[in-house]
């Protein structure tokens, strides 16, 4: 019997599991040497303790922290038990590698590759499903030589179907908010082959609801050769991610991935693509965030697509896309604050403001900057500062800054005042801008200046990534 290389897609849970470890139980800790099992290969024959205290499930908990950039403890902890009960996919995280294939005997030996469409999902027309598919299989092809044809009878090298629970292959669906999809390496029979559950609710650009596009990109990565990267910005990584059709570019992990088996596309070179996005690196030095701002005890630090976040029970910041938290936030920001008045917390992109509780969009949002009172001359905001001793909020533009009273929901008289009046020595742009315990946090560039936010004094020039808890430092 010919086996054949299996790639499942779970949802990825928008909720966050924090779990202290006082509160490990007996049943959390089966769950986890299941997972160990299931993805990273922990068997009964994994042999002896390396040394003592070493067990073979330690060893596996390390590799699995060091696939997710994890803390590497070895140990049942928090950060481990958290990522562990997130619905994910069901292929092994063996390979610890930011991109990675199933090899050059599971790759198409041609370019030219067929697909067919068997049947469809009653959630969205068929002319939206069509849509979705051939978009997503355009992804693969803008990079690299492989063309798609559709045909309408017959076995085509890559066939699509709808189905729930046993559908036939031996890998059933499990219902509702599971498994959304499985696809095959290259290869005959199934191979390539994509199969997408039935009891999920796909949808054409909406967030409530899994993305058929998304879905199907990555399922093609599969089809056509892909196994899964470690990069969270990839769209290989394990985990479902929220993403609009008409503006998802292709990361930099999967291109090099797809590339590295089929080699790049070799369009005219006049044609000009978007360039790929990256994912930021976390002790990169040079690295300007975005925005920094607190939602209920937790730090939060955006860079493009993506954020940081950190949080007390975490020894190492998590990184996530923006999108992944917030659907309906944009998918990258200029400057955000938490109001603890409201307990709202704001994310600001160009003219536009959006505010969230929790992790809901409020109602009545995105609204103007100017709806805080700002003069309409200004376009955006750098950065955000909410004073916890005064209730104020502090609007960063350009060389200037301006004061908004967050219960009065009104701005301050005497403003806009030059930044460098209450800041001593900050001569450049603020970027992003917090609070922590007490002290005032201004970025500048790659920098951040700790200061006295009711003296202006200033105490210590860090780098941005200090409280990234960067191994740097």
């Amino acid at each position: 019997m010919e086996t054949f290389n299996l790639c499942v897609l779970l949802s990825l849970a928008v909720a966050v599991y924090c779990v202290p470890i006082s509160q490990v139980t007996v049943q959390d800790e089966d769950f986890a040497e299941n997972y160990l099992k299931n993805f990273f290969n922990l068997t009964e024959e994994s042999g002896p303790p390396m040394r003592r205290g070493i067990s073979p499930v330690s060893r596996k908990l390390s590799e699995m922290q060091r696939f997710f950039g994890l803390q590497i403890t070895g140990t049942l902890d928090a950060d481990t038990m958290a990522m562990m009960k997130k619905p994910r996919c069901g292929v092994p995280d063996v390979k610890i590698a930011r991109f990675s294939t199933f090899g050059n005997d599971f790759k198409w030996k041609k370019n030219s590759l067929t697909f067919r469409i068997e049947n469809y999902t009653p959630d969205m027309p068929v002319s939206e499903v069509d849509d979705s598919i051939e978009k997503a299989l355009q992804v693969w092809a803008k990079v690299t030589p492989l063309r798609f044809t559709r045909i309408y009878s017959g076995t085509a090298d890559i066939m699509i179907s709808f189905g729930g629970r046993s559908h036939g292959d031996i890998y059933p669906f499990d219902g509702p908010n599971g498994i959304l999809a499985h696809a095959f390496a290259p290869g005959r029979d199934l191979g390539g082959d994509a199969h997408f559950d039935e009891d999920e609710t796909f949808t054409f650009r909406s967030n409530r609801g899994y993305v058929l596009f998304m879905v199907a990109a990555h399922e093609f990565g599969h089809s056509l050769g892909l196994t899964h990267s470690n990069d969270p910005g990839a769209l290989m990584f394990p985990h479902y991610s929220f993403g609009n059709p008409d503006t998802f570019v292709l990361p930099r992990d999967d291109v090099n991935g797809i590339q590295s088996l089929y080699g790049p596309n070799p369009q005219d070179p006049s044609i000009e693509e978007p360039q790929p996005p990256t994912t930021p690196d976390a002790c990169d030095s040079t690295m300007v965030l975005d925005a920094v701002a607190t939602l209920r005890g937790e730090m939060l630090f955006f860079k493009d697509r993506f954020f940081w976040r950190s949080y007390p029970q975490s020894n190492t910041p998590q990184q996530s896309l923006i999108t992944n938290f917030w659907p309906d936030a944009p998918t990258s920001i200029n400057a955000a604050y938490e109001s603890q008045q409201s307990d709202k917390l704001f994310v600001f992109k160009g003219r536009e403001v959006w505010a969230f509780s929790g992790y809901d969009l409020v109602s009545g949002y995105p609204k103007p900057i100017s709806s805080f009172g700002l003069p309409k001359s200004v376009k955006k905001i750098n950065a955000a500062l909410y004073d916890v001793r005064s209730g104020k909020t502090l609007f960063f533009v350009g060389d200037n800054y301006y004061s908004y009273d967050e219960a009065r929901k009104t701005m301050d008289q005497g403003f806009p005042k030059r930044v460098d009046q209450t800041f001593s020595g900050l001569t450049s742009e603020v970027t992003a801008a917090f609070q922590y315990r007490g002290f005032t946090y201004i970025y500048s560039g790659p920098h951040m200046y700790e200061y006295s936010l009711r003296t202006g004094r200033m105490f210590r020039l860090l780098g941005n990534s200090y409280f990234l808890r960067c191994t740097n430092y």
